[in-house]
């Protein structure tokens, strides 16, 4: 008997891979014999790194780059058990857990530090990236990415324009002769769940622009800038990719990549699932167990439970959530491939406390799953 135990992580408190052994423990108890193989998940927000190293054991590289405000911050990104594929989380060089909630300002911050952490990859002889583009703290459409990776972006006197998106106004002609070359024999694809448009009532600036600090004013300055920055980018390389689904995600990040670097935009967790070979593992299976730290209705929207339940019936191979708590509107999840869902959760108790013993309580709830999976079986 195989099972697959596929989790993504339960925030603060489990990673994935602390999840799949604490699931694993508690099976075992039960079904001693049975063949387990855990593949930890994510769906390209944060921890999707961290879970794809250690579903391939590969490795955490830390790099030193630039932080949104110009400062040196320590980011990091996974090289793969491949040694040929690396993952990038935008959010470790220019997110917005990087900035004080007072210094928070798009006009000013910069993803330099996200080309700084790609160029560290291309240092690694990769032929294949992933890079997850959410929790941004920026709004330059990527033109302090381009800039780091050797692009000039250029005023009318030809000297590179500033940081921010602030700044974009500014561009008057784009040169890529400069651009680092290894990226010419690399697969870029982008871990993107949002379909919003670069610039407009939809777009980077309007949608996303106040929770990164920005003002009504600056929202219309930010728009207007991104507006410019894609004319430019439609005048000098004949390309428009404003429009493109996803364009205006992580402050229009989603347009620089798609842009400059050619790259593809995927939801996150079919970018997880083929790089973990999740389909090739799960052919003959008796049984899938995924889970994250909380079901609801809302998991439905690419959440890693969906995504693995959806991969698995695919195979007609049965199903079970097991979360942190469960929301009285998660049924739906039966709708999508999840047969059932059990919270770990023995009673009430302060969150802390449950955090505090999430292994313990994922590892008593797989074996009562496990025990009333024997029943069935029996």
């Amino acid at each position: 008997m195989k099972i697959v135990i596929a989790p993504d992580s339960y925030k603060e408190s489990l990673t994935a891979l602390e999840a799949a052994n604490a699931i694993e423990a508690g099976f075992k108890e039960v079904l001693p014999d049975a063949q387990y193989i855990k593949i930890p998940m994510a769906d390209g927000g944060e921890g999707t790194v961290q879970s794809l190293v250690d579903a391939t054991n590969g490795r955490i590289i830390e790099q030193e780059v630039t932080g949104p405000l110009g400062d040196k911050v320590t980011a990091f990104f996974g090289l793969l058990g491949d040694g040929k594929t690396a993952v990038i989380e935008m959010a470790a060089a220019s997110g917005l857990h990087v900035i004080p909630s007072h210094k928070r300002n798009p006009l000013v911050t910069t993803t330099w530090g996200t080309g700084e952490l790609i160029k560290a990859a291309l240092d690694t002889n990769i032929t294949h990236l992933i890079v997850g583009i959410g929790g941004s703290a920026t709004n330059d459409g990527g033109a302090g990415m381009i800039q780091a990776l050797g692009g000039k972006l250029l005023d009318k006197n030809g000297h590179q324009i500033g940081f921010g998106g602030g700044e974009l106004h500014k561009l008057h002609t784009i040169d890529l002769s400069t651009i680092d070359a290894r990226l010419q024999n690399v697969q870029i694809d982008v871990a993107c769940d949002v379909e919003n448009p670069l610039t407009g009532t939809h777009g980077a600036s309007a949608v996303f622009g106040p929770q990164k600090g920005a003002s009504a004013e600056m929202v219309t300055t930010l728009d207007a800038n991104l507006t410019h920055f894609a004319t430019i980018t439609e005048r000098v390389l004949n390309r428009s990719t404003r429009n493109i689904p996803g364009a205006g995600a992580a402050g229009g990040l989603g347009f620089g990549l798609l842009t400059f670097l050619s790259s593809q935009l995927k939801r996150g967790i079919d970018i997880v699932l083929e790089a973990t070979a999740f389909h090739e593992h799960v052919q003959g299976a008796s049984l899938v167990i995924t889970g994250e730290g909380r079901i609801d209705s809302q998991t439905i929207f690419g959440k890693t439970p969906i995504g693995v339940a959806k991969a698995a019936k695919a195979y007609n191979i049965p199903v079970i959530g097991i979360a942190g708590s469960i929301s009285t509107d998660s049924d739906v999840v039966r709708e999508h491939g999840i047969d059932a869902v059990f919270s770990i959760v023995p009673g009430a108790m302060p969150l802390e406390e449950a955090l505090a013993n999430a292994e313990t309580y994922v590892s008593l709830t797989a074996r009562n799953v496990a025990s009333l999976f024997s029943l069935k079986r029996s």
